[in-house]
Parts: C-alpha cells; sequence; structure tokens
C-alpha cells in the first residue's frame, strides 16, 4: 500500500512538471539557476499587453521593479526616433482594465510645403518628410539664386535659402554689317538705310525699352566714319548692346585752283563727285578755256584748264552792236559822251575817275569816251581809238545827245542802267554798280581772295 502511494506521488511530480513545458509558455529546462530564481521571485502575472512602438521606444517602471513590464501600474515614456514625433501622450500606464491609459503613434516628421518659385520649380525624391531632398530649377533664360538643393530636417525646416529664379541673363540683339555708301552726285552725304534690329530676351521674351545712339536709318549721313548703337532691356533691367559702322565715301577730283586774274566758285565742297567750278576773269581781262568744269565719277574734271588773258578789244568791227558784243557778260561799261574836250562837266569827270581807277577795275567798269560831232567826232577805250563812223553809230545805237554832256552806265547783260546829264561822282557810281545783278557773287569772291583797292 505504500508502494502505491509513493508511485502516485511520482506520477503527479511528473504532471506537474509537465505542466510547465507547455508551447509558448517561455519555460525551459534548460533555463540557467538564475532564470528559475528570477522566476520565483517576481511572483506577478503580465496585465496589459506588451507595448511596441514603431519608430520608437518605450522606457518602463514597474511599481516594485517587476521583472515583467506590463504589469499592473507600469509606466512607460514613450520616444521616437529622430525624424519621427510623438502623437500621444509621452507616458502610458498600465491601468485595471487591463488596457493602457491610452494610444502613442511615431509619425514621421513633415516639412511645410515648398513654395513654387516664380519661373521655375522643384522635385523631390520623398515628399516632404524628414530626410527627404528636393533640388529646384529654373525655366530657360533664368538662373537660380539660394540652394539648389534643400533637406527636410529634424527640426521640421528645410536646410539651406529660400530659392528664386531671376533673369541675369542679357537679352539677344544683332546689328547689321558694315553699311558703306558713296556719296551722290554734288552732294557732301548719302542717304542709307537699314532694317531695325530686333532684339530677343531669353527669359519671358518681353523688352521694356529699345534705345537708338546715333543717326535713324534714312538720314543723310555725312562723309566719314559713323558709330550705330542699339540697347535693349528686359524687364529686370539687363541690357544688350550691338554696334556696326556707317561709312560715307565722297569721290573726289584733285582740287582746282583760280586761274591767274581770276575767280574760281565752285558748288559743293569743291572737289566732290557732282561739283561744279565756274571761272571768271578780273577787270581787264577775258576767260580762255572752259567756263565751268565739272566733277565726273572717273575723278576727271571736265572741260578744258581756263586761263584769264589780257582783254583785247577789237576796235575794227563794222557795227556797234558787235562791239557792245564784246563786252557781254564780261564787262560793265561807263560810256561818257561830250560835244567837246574842252567842256568842264567832261574834264571834271575824268578828274574825278582818274584816282578811281582800282574802284571801277574791281567792279568790271570799262570807260568808253565819245568826244566831238560827226565828223570830227572821236572815240577811245583805254589807249584803242574807235573810227568816226564807229563812234556815231554807238551814239546812235543808244540815243545819246550830240551836243550835251552824257553819262549811260549799262550791265555785262547790255542793258542802260542809269544816265547822268552831269558828271558823277564815284561814290555815286560805285553804290549803284554794287546794286547791279552778279555783282554781290563778284564781291564774295573777291573777299574770300581778298582783292580790294587801298
Amino acid at each position: 500500500m505504500g508502494s502505491c502511494w509513493l508511485h502516485l506521488a511520482a506520477l503527479l511530480a511528473l504532471g506537474a512538471r509537465a505542466s510547465l513545458e507547455y508551447e509558448g509558455s517561455g519555460y525551459s529546462p534548460l533555463e540557467d539557476d538564475e532564470d528559475v530564481y528570477a522566476r520565483s521571485r517576481y511572483k506577478e502575472t503580465p496585465w496589459c499587453s506588451p507595448i511596441k512602438v514603431k519608430h520608437g521606444y518605450a522606457n518602463c517602471r514597474t511599481p516594485q521593479g517587476e521583472y515583467y513590464k506590463n504589469v499592473l501600474g507600469t509606466r512607460c515614456d514613450i520616444r521616437c526616433q529622430k525624424g519621427y514625433e510623438l502623437h500621444g501622450p509621452h507616458q502610458l500606464i498600465c491601468q485595471s482594465s487591463k488596457r493602457w491609459s491610452g494610444k502613442v503613434l511615431c509619425k514621421q516628421k513633415r516639412c511645410p510645403t515648398l513654395s513654387m518659385p516664380t519661373n521655375g520649380g522643384f522635385k523631390c525624391l520623398d515628399g516632404a518628410y524628414f530626410g527627404s531632398r528636393c533640388e529646384y530649377y529654373c525655366s530657360p533664360g533664368y538662373q537660380l539664386k539660394g540652394d539648389r538643393i534643400v533637406t527636410c530636417m529634424d527640426s521640421k525646416a528645410w536646410s539651406g535659402r529660400p530659392a528664386a529664379c531671376v533673369d541675369t541673363e542679357p537679352p539677344r540683339i544683332q546689328c547689321p554689317s558694315v553699311k558703306e555708301k558713296s556719296a551722290e552726285p554734288n552732294k557732301l552725304t548719302a542717304r542709307v538705310f537699314w532694317d531695325t534690329p530686333e532684339g530677343r530676351d531669353t527669359a519671358d521674351g518681353i523688352l521694356t525699352d529699345v534705345i537708338l545712339k546715333g543717326l535713324p536709318p534714312g538720314s543723310h549721313f555725312p562723309e566719314g566714319d559713323h558709330k550705330i548703337q542699339y540697347t535693349v532691356y528686359d524687364r529686370a533691367e539687363n541690357k544688350g548692346t550691338c554696334k556696326f559702322l556707317v561709312k560715307v565715301r565722297v569721290r573726289r577730283c584733285v582740287k582746282l585752283n583760280a586761274p591767274d586774274n581770276g575767280y574760281i566758285k565752285c558748288s559743293g565742297d569743291g572737289n566732290n563727285y557732282g561739283a561744279t567750278c565756274e571761272f571768271s576773269c578780273i577787270g581787264g581781262y577775258e576767260l580762255q578755256g572752259s567756263p565751268a568744269r565739272v566733277c565726273q565719277y572717273n575723278l576727271g574734271w571736265s572741260g578744258v584748264e581756263p586761263t584769264c588773258a589780257p582783254m583785247n578789244i577789237n576796235v575794227n568791227v563794222r557795227t556797234a552792236a558787235a562791239l557792245l558784243d564784246q563786252f557781254y557778260e564780261k564787262r560793265r561799261l561807263l560810256i561818257i559822251s561830250t560835244p567837246t574836250a574842252a567842256n568842264f562837266f567832261y574834264r571834271m569827270q575824268l578828274g574825278m575817275l582818274q584816282p578811281a581807277q582800282c574802284g571801277l577795275d574791281l567792279r568790271h567798269v570799262t570807260v568808253v569816251e565819245l568826244v566831238g560831232v560827226f565828223p570830227a567826232l572821236i572815240g577811245r577805250i583805254g589807249v584803242k581809238l574807235l573810227p568816226p563812223s564807229l563812234a556815231l553809230q554807238l551814239r546812235l545805237l543808244l540815243r545819246i545827245p550830240h551836243y550835251s554832256f552824257n553819262i549811260v552806265v549799262m550791265d555785262k547783260h547790255g542793258m542802260d542802267k542809269e544816265r547822268y546829264p552831269f558828271p558823277a561822282t564815284p561814290a555815286e557810281l560805285f553804290a549803284l554798280i554794287d546794286k547791279f545783278p552778279l555783282r554781290k557773287d563778284e564781291m564774295k569772291l573777291q573777299a574770300e581772295i581778298g582783292q580790294s583797292c587801298p
């Protein structure tokens, strides 16, 4: 009977040991002595479910230092990993209801949405979450100002400086090539045309201003090199500039000089293509050769070189008209007629004219004397004597009285301009002649070469 009780005790012991070895209990017959000691020391059973914090961890403290960290009254401080932030209470308590006092979640930190730069944008690898990298870019024609790459930091702020896309590239403008042109005939300028260059902004394509420095197209440009400059501005006040030259050339002949004892008057610049030079002689000389010459395209002068030869008056012509024709457009005439050489007015007139001979020559005046009455009529031009018949014809042609003193003033075109029945002073005569046609041009030429009377 005693053996039966021993056998039963052994079976109970084996059964009790086997009950401690169920699957998932955490018990193993191979546990060391320390584990067995700990199990016997902390006899309180787990009360709440174990805490697991994704992307975080819990630091738990039991009321009396129990082995299990989820016994009744356990307090757990919740922390999140770097880049994550806690949503929920910072501490959880295991309550009598076998539930923790709250729920917690570690969410990935998120930076504020980046602002889109004007005329640009950005690309991000992982949105706006912690550790995400975003790269800014700009539209063509704009450059990035600030950090190109920014990172979402643990502080929920983006690293680097704010980015902006600015227009720093100047607009583009293309000017035409050098413009070369020759001046037009008888002119010292050339009219030059070109197409106004169009600027282009590399950013938004908008130009705010175009400034021209120099003459505009279609202008008359004088001889020489002229710099033309265009400047364009965009809305960011960047400027682009281009330049080119307008070259105007004047074809020129060799410069002509006035003939000895003569004058020269030229149009234009005196020797430019198309310029005309006119020649004349001083009093007492007549022009031989071309009265006018033109500078031609081949840079040679037309006509024959002129000279001024002493005027040779032919007194052996048959008519008074033929005599006067020799003076046409060459000389002015002062005809003094008297019935006798002893005439008081005649002698007085010659006395006044003798010291004024320079003034007469300066005004291209030839003095013709008609003295006496036919057949004892004598005509004289300087030292040359006119036949009585020719002198008579001259009186008759000009209707000059035979028996009284008379003065007739004629211009270079043979026009009877004034008559005096008594002597005229040189001052009166010169004042009259200086108002004649062509005289103003003569005076200008004489002033240019310094010809004057003392």
